[in-house]
C-alpha cells in the first residue's frame, strides 16, 4: 500500500470521528435544552405547623394553611387526608405559578385533653415532593370537668328508671357556678346542687377552694325510647373559658319482654300440613326475676284458627300455638291474635296472622 493511500485513509477516519463527536455534542446539548425547557410545579408551605398553645377544652380550632406554588407549572392538590379528629373543610385544587392557595382545617377539642397533634397529608403533582404534611398542635386544658367521668351509662328495661351522679368541678379562678341544664328528652331528668359538705367533694381535682356541684341524672320511665342511648346533657356554667359542658348518656333501653315472631304468615296450607301449626314465643328480658312475667290467655279473631298457651321450661318464657283447625273453611286467613300479659307497659300484644287455607282435594268437582 502506498504512503499516499495510508494518509488518505487516516484522514477519512479522523473526519468520521469528528462528525460523530459533533453529533454527540449536538444531541447532549439538545437534551440539556429540552430538560431546561420542561416546566414543573413546586409546593412551598408557608407555615406547615400551627401551634395554638394552651386552649380550653371544647374550643373549635379553624385554620387556613397557606401554600404557594414556587414552580413554573400549575400545582394540583390531589387530596388532603386528615388524621383522626381533624376535618378538612375544603382546599384550592389548582394553584397557578407564583400564586398561593389555602387548605382549610377544623378541629373540635371537645373530646380531647392534654397535648394534641392533628395532621393533614397533602398529595400534589409536585414531582420532587409529591406528599407533604400540615399539622395543628395544641394543649387542651379542661377548665370544667366531671368526676369520675363525663359520661353515664344505663342498662334498663322499658318502664325502669335509674339515677347516676357525677361531680362537676372547675379550674377557674372566679367562683364557679352552674347556670342551667338542657336535656334532650323528658325522660332524662337532671338535678344539681352545690356541695357544702367537704366530705362529699371530689378528691384531688379542681382548683382548691373552688365550688363543686353534684349532678344527679335520672334516665328511664314509661316514655323512654327503646333502643340504644346516645344522647347528651348540656350544662351551662359561668366559666369564662368553658361555659358549656356536655355529659354523654349511653347504654340501652330494652323492651320488658320479647315476642318472636311479631307476625305469622301460614302461606297456602291445608289443615293437615305441618305448616298449619305455628308458634309464637314470648320471653321476659328481666334478668333478675324473669319468673314475674306471665301470659294469662290468648284470643283469636280468626275463624278456623285455634290458639293455646303454655309456659316452657325456661323461666319467664311462654309458647303460644296457632293451629289451622281441621274444620277450617277454604279461603284467606286475615286477622289478629291477642296475647294478654301482666306487663304494665305492654299488657296486650296483637300479632297479625295471614295465610290461605287450601280447598280439600276433590271438593271443586262436587
Amino acid at each position: 500500500m502506498s504512503k499516499r493511500i495510508v494518509v488518505l485513509m487516516a484522514a477519512m477516519v479522523m473526519a468520521v470521528a469528528s462528525l460523530a463527536s459533533a453529533q454527540t455534542s449536538k444531541g447532549e446539548h439538545a437534551k440539556a435544552t429540552e430538560a431546561k425547557s420542561q416546566k414543573a410545579p413546586r409546593l412551598t408551605i408557608l407555615e406547615p405547623i400551627k401551634d395554638y398553645g394552651v386552649i380550653p377544652k371544647g374550643q373549635k380550632l379553624d385554620w387556613s394553611f397557606v401554600v404557594k406554588n414556587t414552580g413554573d407549572a400549575d400545582l394540583e392538590i390531589i387530596a388532603a387526608k386528615p388524621s383522626c379528629g381533624c376535618t378538612v373543610a375544603d382546599f384550592d385544587k389548582v394553584i397557578k405559578p407564583g400564586q398561593t392557595g389555602k387548605v382549610n382545617a377544623h378541629v373540635d377539642t371537645t373530646n380531647f385533653t392534654g397535648p394534641i397533634s392533628k395532621t393533614i397529608e397533602l398529595e400534589t403533582n409536585d414531582p420532587s415532593v409529591p406528599s407533604s404534611q400540615l399539622t395543628i398542635a395544641a394543649v387542651v386544658k379542661p377548665y370544667v370537668e366531671a368526676y369520675p367521668a363525663g359520661f353515664v351509662r344505663y342498662m334498663l328495661l322499658q318502664g325502669e328508671a335509674a339515677t347516676q351522679s357525677v361531680v362537676l368541678y372547675s379550674e377557674e379562678e372566679a367562683p364557679f357556678d352552674i347556670v342551667k341544664v338542657a336535656t334532650p328528652a323528658d325522660w332524662i331528668k337532671v338535678s344539681y346542687a352545690k356541695i357544702t359538705d367537704p366530705a362529699q367533694l371530689a378528691p384531688g381535682v379542681g382548683r382548691p377552694g373552688q365550688n363543686q356541684y353534684r349532678v344527679d341524672i335520672t334516665v328511664g320511665g314509661a316514655d323512654a325510647k327503646i333502643g340504644p342511648l346516645a344522647d347528651k346533657i348540656y350544662i351551662m356554667t359561668n366559666s369564662q373559658h368553658q361555659p358549656v359542658y356536655s355529659i354523654s348518656v349511653t347504654g340501652v333501653v330494652r323492651p320488658t319482654f320479647m315476642v318472636e315472631p311479631t307476625g305469622i304468615n301460614f302461606g297456602e296450607v291445608a289443615p293437615t300440613d305441618p305448616a298449619a301449626t305455628r308458634t309464637i314465643v314470648l320471653h321476659s328480658n328481666n334478668l333478675r326475676t324473669p319468673e314475674l312475667f306471665n301470659v294469662s290467655k290468648v284470643e283469636s279473631s280468626i275463624p278456623g284458627v285455634v290458639t293455646s298457651v303454655k309456659p316452657t321450661t325456661t323461666r319467664g318464657e311462654y309458647e303460644v300455638t296457632l293451629q289451622v283447625g281441621k274444620d277450617a273453611k277454604a279461603g284467606d286467613i286475615d286477622g289478629n291474635v291477642k296475647i294478654f300479659t301482666n306487663d304494665k307497659i305492654v299488657p296486650v300484644v296483637t300479632v297479625p296472622v295471614r295465610g290461605t287455607v287450601k280447598a280439600a282435594v276433590g271438593s271443586a268437582s262436587k
